[in-house]
Parts: structure tokens; sequence; C-alpha cells
């Protein structure tokens, strides 16, 4: 799609610096702009390539200094969030999937709204409740009496298991599986693990956008539970009756273990583990790595294994980092003790 610059300005609210009559077909990394394309700078970072970017016009924040003249330049607060909205607005891709195929199963017992979209294979079950202008693409199957919401999408290969109940604009990228049984089990009395049903469900409220590979066990009793707007990354498992709040982060790798509950507006970094049975209250953001290993009960930043709040983590880092040099301290004082012991042992000798 072609737009103009001052098309791109109206529309993300920022002001032109140079020709505004520039036609832009394709957008691209500052490093990789051609000419024709349209970029963005935001963080210090990227300015190395600034000089040579071949881009023909960047978005940069009011304060930027423009060096070279053969750019033309769009001022806004936030260069990220605007390019996000031109990418909405003239590159979000259009989903050739239309109808309902032919190898598509839809059991007679389902309720189907308007303008839905199946592509081949998928399996629509007894008891199902599918909202309007829902997409449901190839080899997807949703088993008995799961409930999807309005303008939700599913790319292919997604699992929904029994009961589930899916929100309105929820979007759940490739090989998602939702409802697969928690990790239930309890040795009998010789010691060998006999399986306990998990019998609840999982509810994903609106929307919530879930990464490829995630897992999201059912609960034992009750509901496993996703709260509105929780952006949730590839390759993460969450464990049965596990409740994540509203505008959470969770990158990719995280495992949360069951039966814990993560607040509002939180943000786990990649490869965070979480214990089970643990409460985190809103406003966390936990570092990268770290180990949740008991309940975070204060706002704030954590890192480290075991968790700790990141001030702390650092300066117990930075003495592991100097433990080299205590060592050779250590020594010295050592040395130096035993050499006055010495001499005042001489001396009471004498």
């Amino acid at each position: 799609m072609n737009f103009t610059i001052k098309e791109a300005a109206q529309l993300i609210g920022g002001k032109i610096c140079g020709d505004e009559n520039i036609s832009i077909s394709k957008v691209a990394r500052i490093e990789e702009a051609l000419k024709g394309e349209l970029t963005f700078l935001y963080h210090p970072t990227y300015e190395k390539y600034y000089p040579s970017t071949k881009a023909s016009v960047i978005l940069v924040k009011p304060d930027f200094k423009k060096t070279r003249d053969d750019i033309t330049y769009i001022e806004v607060e936030s260069p990220d969030k605007a390019f996000g909205k031109i990418i909405i607005k003239y590159f979000t891709p259009d989903f050739n999937l239309n109808g309902i195929n032919d190898l598509a199963f839809i059991h007679n017992d389902a309720l189907i709204g308007k303008g839905i979209s199946l592509g081949m294979n998928v399996v629509i079950s007894a008891g199902c409740k599918i909202g309007n202008n829902v997409k449901i693409f190839h080899n997807t199957v949703l088993l008995e009496n799961v409930e999807v919401g309005d303008d939700t999408i599913m790319y292919q290969n997604v699992s929904i298991r029994e009961k589930c109940r899916i929100g309105e604009r929820v979007l759940i990228h490739s090989g998602v599986v939702i409802g697969s049984d928690g990790f239930g089990f309890n040795p009998d009395e010789k010691g060998i693990y006999q399986k306990v049903p998990q019998i609840g469900n999982v509810i994903i409220e609106d929307d919530v956008e879930l990464g490829a590979n995630t897992t999201i066990d059912r609960a034992a009793v009750g509901s496993t539970i996703i709260g509105c707007r929780t952006k949730i990354d590839n390759l993460v498992q969450i464990g049965h009756n596990v409740v994540v709040g509203e505008d959470t982060v969770i990158s990719a790798q995280c495992g949360i273990s069951g039966s814990t509950k993560i607040g509002s507006n939180c943000i786990l970094a990649g490869q965070v583990g979480v214990g089970g049975h643990l409460e985190i209250v809103d406003k966390v953001v936990i570092l990268g790595k770290t180990g949740v290993t008991k309940s975070l009960t204060e706002e704030g930043y954590y890192y480290g294994y075991p968790v700790k709040k990141m001030r702390i983590a650092h300066r117990l880092e930075a003495h592991i980092r100097n433990l080299p040099d205590y060592s050779e301290r250590i020594k010295k004082i050592e040395n130096e003790i035993k050499k006055m012991k010495d001499q005042l042992l001489q001396k009471t000798t004498h």
C-alpha cells in the first residue's frame, strides 16, 4: 500500500520537516531501510545507523539533531508507538481466510455466529458457541462446549479442550494448547503416582494475545484465568488454577506453577520461573532468569535466584564479582595478623 508522508503525519499527529509529498510503500528498520521506505529512531543505540541509512523518511523525537538534508523527518513524541500506528493502518496482513472450508467440521449442536471463517480440517465439536467474525485457521480443534467471543482469531494447529472460554478480540498464535490437564498426581500407599482428575477449565478474557506454542493448563477445580489485555509470548507454560491479572506481560520461556496468582500491570521477562501457590501483587517487574520462590507483596523490580528486590540483588552481584579481590585482601590481612601475633609472642617470651 502506498501513502504520502502528509497522510502519515496526520495519522500520528506528527510535524513534517521536509517534503510532505513523498510516497511510501514500505517500512523497515533503520539499518536496512532503502530509498522510498520509512523507518523510525527512538533509542540512542540505533543512532549509529543514522549517517548511513538510505531511508527516505524517519520518525524522530522533536529534539533530535537533524544533520542530513536528504531525509524527510516526522517529529513525534514517541517514534516507536507512531511507527506501530502506521503499520497497523497500512501494513496489517489481509487474512486470506473467508467463509467455511468444505473440509471443516461443525457439529449440529454447535452455535455459529455471523461472518465466521474456518480453514481446512477445523473441528467445532458439540455444544460449542462461536461468536461473530471469528477466524479459525487450518487444523484447529475445539472440543465440546468451548465458547469463543466475537472477532477472535486463532491461527493454525491450535487445540482448545472442553469447556474452555475464550473472550472477544483474542489473538491465538500457532500451536497454542488451552485446557490441557494440569500436572496433578498423588502417590498412593505404594508410592505409585495416581492421576488427579482435572475437571476445571480455562478462561481467556477479552483482548488477550497468546504466543506460539504456549500452553495453559485447565484447573483441577474451578478455572485457570488470564485477565483482559494480558499479552503472553511464545513458549510459556501456565499451570492449573493460575490467575493472571489484567494488562500483564509475560515473555518467552516463562513457567508459572499451579495455583499462583499474578497481579495486574506486571511484567515477567524471559525465562522467569514462578513457584506454586504464591501471590504476586500488581505492578511487579521481574527481570529475566529470576526464580520466584516466595510471594512478592510489594510492587517494584525483582531479580535473582532466590528472588530479591533488584537493588539488593545488584549489591550482591557486585560483591560476587569482587570475591577474588576480597580473597586476596583477606589473605593479606591474615598474614599481617599472623605476623603481629608472632611479634607479640616473641616479646612475651623474652
